[in-house]
C-alpha cells in the first residue's frame, strides 16, 4: 500500500511539471516590413501556423496527462480491490459475521461498518482526480481576440473592419522575443496604420477608361507650364495656410512644396509676395501636395500621425495650365487659393474625391487605387484643379464653392467663367511591391482616395495674361 501511494504522487508531480512550461516564440519582424500589406498577410499565416503547431502539442500533452491519469486510477482501482477481497476474506474467517443473529450487534464503539486502519499509509489518498480539461470551445471563448491581427478601418459600407477569430484550440500565450525597440504592440500599432492590400491594383487589370472631350471651335486648347522644380530643396512641412491657418502640423501629415520658399501654416499674402521661389519666369505661387512614402524602411516610426517610412521624392514634377475645350479662359486673380481632392475622402464619401493613379505607358487608364506598374513603368499621381471661378472671390468659407469643376463636356456651370485649369503630374519610381503609401490623417489610414493638393496664384499680372495668352490661341509655352 506504500508502494501505490509513492507511484500516485510521482504522476501528479509530473503533471504539475508538465502544466508549468512555458513557450517561447519569435513573433516581432521588421517593423517596416510589417507596414507591407504582403508582409503582413505572410506574418497573419506564419503567427496562425505557430498557433496551430502550438495547439497540437498542448493536444499531444493534455493526451498524454489523460493516459496518465488513467493508469493512476487503475492502479488505486486494484488497491481498492485488494483491499476489498482482504475484507472479505477476514469476515469468512470471523465467526460472528456467520451468525445471523451476532450480525444485528453493533460493534465495539457503536459504529456500522466504520473502518479505523491503523497506518496512514493505508488510508485512501487524500488526493482527488483533477478536474477535467476544458472543452477547446470553452477555451477559445475564455481567450481575448487577438488584437495583433485585427485590421481597423473607417466606418463604410464597402470598407468593414475584419479580423482573424480566435484559435478552436487553447494555446498557451506566446512570449515574445527581445527585440530593442520593437514588441507586440508595435507590430500591433503597424498593422492597423493601412494601407491595406485591396488598396492596391495591378495597372494592367485596370480597364481603359481615359476619355478625351474633343476642343469645340470656341475652345481653347494650349497650354502654360510653371517649371519649378520637384522640391530638391526638401521644403517640407506639416501645415496648410489654406485650410488650417495659423497652425502648426495642420495637415498632421507631411507636404512637399515647390514655388514660394516661405510657404508653412502662417503665410499670408503680403508674406507670399514676398519671398523667393523655385519657379522660373519669377512665379511666387505655392503648390503643395502630401508626400509618397516607401513603407518598407524603418524610417520615421516615431511619428504620432502614422506617417511611416522614407519620403520619396518625384522623379518629375509637371505644372500644366490647360484651356477649356468650349470657352477661352480669364486671367485668374492674384492670390486665388485652390484646392482638390479629399483629404477625408476615406471617411466623408467621395462626393469631393478626385484622386488619379496610373502609370506611365498606361495614361489612357486611371484608378483610385495604389497602382502596381510593370518594370520599366513609374508610377503617376494626376492631380486636376477646378477651373470654373465664380468671378468674385480669391476664397471660400469651405474652399470650394468660389472656384468649380466644369461638367463632362467641358462646359463651366451658370454664373461662373472659365480660367487656366491646373494639373499637377507626379512621376515616382516606388517599390514593385504593395509597400507604399501617401501621408494621410491618422484615421483615413492612408487610403490612395484621400490624395489631395493646394494652390495659391501669386503670378504676377503680367505673367499671368502671358499664360492665358500662350492657351486661348493654342500655344504650348
Amino acid at each position: 500500500m506504500k508502494r501505490a501511494f509513492v507511484t500516485m504522487s510521482a504522476l501528479a508531480l509530473a503533471a504539475s511539471t508538465l502544466t508549468a512550461i512555458t513557450f517561447t516564440v519569435s513573433t516581432v519582424p521588421a517593423f517596416g516590413d510589417h507596414c507591407d500589406p504582403a508582409e503582413q498577410s505572410q506574418a497573419q499565416a506564419q503567427r496562425q501556423q505557430t498557433q496551430d503547431q502550438q495547439g497540437q502539442d498542448q493536444n499531444q500533452q493534455d493526451q498524454n496527462q489523460q493516459g496518465q491519469d488513467q493508469q493512476g486510477q487503475d492502479q488505486q482501482n486494484q488497491d481498492q480491490q485488494g483491499q476489498d477481497q482482504q475484507g472479505q476474506d477476514q469476515q469468512n474467517q470471523d465467526p460472528a459475521a456467520q451468525d445471523p443473529a451476532a450480525q444485528d450487534l453493533p460493534p465495539a464503539g457503536g459504529a456500522v461498518n466504520q473502518a479505523s486502519p491503523a497506518d496512514p499509509a493505508e488510508a485512501p489518498s487524500p488526493e482527488t482526480p483533477e478536474s477535467p480539461e476544458a472543452t477547446p470551445t470553452q477555451a477559445a471563448e475564455d481567450e481575448p481576440a487577438n488584437e495583433s491581427l485585427s485590421r481597423r478601418r473607417p466606418t463604410q459600407p464597402s470598407r468593414t473592419p475584419t479580423q482573424a477569430p480566435p484559435s478552436a484550440t487553447p494555446t498557451p500565450t506566446p512570449t515574445p522575443s527581445a527585440t530593442p525597440g520593437h514588441d507586440e504592440g508595435e507590430e500591433a500599432e503597424c498593422a492597423d496604420l493601412g494601407p491595406f492590400a485591396e488598396d492596391f491594383v495591378d495597372i494592367r487589370q485596370v480597364q481603359r477608361n481615359v476619355q478625351t472631350v474633343r476642343t469645340q471651335r470656341a475652345g481653347s486648347s494650349g497650354t502654360f507650364t510653371s517649371r519649378c522644380g520637384r522640391n530638391e530643396n526638401r521644403h517640407n512641412n506639416p501645415d496648410n495656410f489654406i485650410v488650417a491657418p495659423g497652425v502648426s502640423n495642420g495637415a498632421h501629415h507631411l507636404h512637399d512644396y515647390v514655388g514660394n520658399l516661405s510657404t508653412d501654416g502662417f503665410s499670408t499674402d503680403q508674406s507670399l509676395a514676398a519671398a523667393g521661389t523655385t519657379c522660373a519666369a519669377g512665379d511666387r505661387s505655392t503648390y503643395f501636395w502630401p508626400v509618397l512614402r516607401d513603407r518598407t524602411t524603418d524610417a520615421n516610426v516615431d511619428d504620432a500621425d502614422g506617417n511611416v517610412g522614407t519620403v520619396l521624392t518625384a522623379r518629375q514634377v509637371s505644372l500644366q495650365f490647360r484651356g477649356n475645350p468650349v470657352s477661352k479662359v480669364t486671367t485668374m486673380p492674384r492670390f486665388i487659393r485652390i484646392i482638390t481632392g479629399d483629404a477625408k475622402a476615406a471617411t466623408n464619401g467621395g462626393a469631393n474625391g478626385r484622386a488619379q493613379w496610373s502609370c506611365t505607358g498606361f495614361t489612357n487608364r486611371v484608378t483610385t487605387k495604389y497602382p502596381l506598374c510593370p518594370r520599366g513603368s513609374q508610377l503617376l499621381r494626376i492631380l486636376d484643379f477646378p477651373s470654373c471661378w465664380d468671378g468674385q472671390n480669391t476664397d471660400s468659407a469651405n474652399h470650394r464653392t468660389h472656384v468649380l469643376f466644369p461638367d463632362a463636356r467641358g462646359a463651366c456651370p451658370s454664373g461662373t467663367k472659365a480660367i487656366p485649369q491646373l494639373r499637377m503630374t507626379l512621376t515616382y519610381t516606388t517599390p514593385r511591391t504593395a509597400s507604399f503609401a501617401v501621408d494621410a490623417f491618422p484615421e483615413q489610414l492612408h487610403n490612395p482616395v484621400t490624395d489631395h493638393a493646394d494652390f495659391a496664384n501669386v503670378m504676377s499680372n503680367q505673367l499671368m495674361r502671358t499664360a492665358v495668352d500662350c492657351i486661348n490661341r493654342g500655344r504650348r509655352c
